[in-house]
């Protein structure tokens, strides 16, 4: 049963008021409450049917973490070469393909372990799978960037972070461009 009770603001510990403002505040019931909360989450999950998920599956594509890597190394040597092109000086075209491989490679290798003989079988294992070639990739990233400086000899900082972010964002183009393989085509 929905309604208002009073309360004073600054009530001692014994109820006692010190004379400041009374507040009307609502009152809702603990099975009012209980209600609400199964309404709400009622209206935002649905769980599919097995039939509708099977149904969901034929008609969406699946991306491949390959195709992800491929675009990346596709988007990584064009910047390479367009910094190239601009700058004329080749030192801020290694940088920024040097940016680009810190995100190829690791991507790759969490791709092999995904994809390849390393992958998990079973909810748990590919669930453990991805968190352990996940926490891979980034480290291995973070060791490419902290090596930079040894690996590229005029290294342009600048230029390295741009083929970093790009190459990065790529994700996103591979997610937007159609051309992945729905789930009955992948078998």
């Amino acid at each position: 049963m929905a309604g208002f009770v009073t309360a004073e603001v600054g009530a001692d510990v014994a109820g006692v008021g010190n004379g400041e403002v009374t507040q009307l505040m609502p009152y809702v019931s603990h099975d009012d409450e209980v209600a609400a909360e199964k309404a709400l989450e009622a209206s935002r999950f649905k769980p599919l049917s097995a039939e509708q998920a099977r149904v969901w599956r034929q008609h969406h594509s699946v991306v491949s973490p390959w195709r992800v890597v491929l675009w990346q190394l596709l988007v990584g040597l064009i910047l390479s070469l367009l910094a190239w092109g601009v700058t004329g000086r080749l030192s801020v075209a290694e940088s920024a393909a040097y940016g680009a491989l810190a995100v190829i490679f690791p991507a790759a290798l969490f791709a092999r372990g995904l994809t390849g003989g390393f992958a998990a079988t079973g909810l748990t294992g590919a669930v453990l799978g991805f968190f352990v070639w996940e926490a891979v990739k980034l480290m291995v990233g973070v060791v490419m960037l902290v090596i930079a400086p040894r690996v590229v000899l005029e290294l342009s900082w600048p230029a390295l972070l741009v083929g970093l972010v790009v190459t990065m964002k790529v994700y996103w183009l591979a997610l937007l461009v159609p051309g992945g393989k729905t789930a009955k085509q992948a078998r």
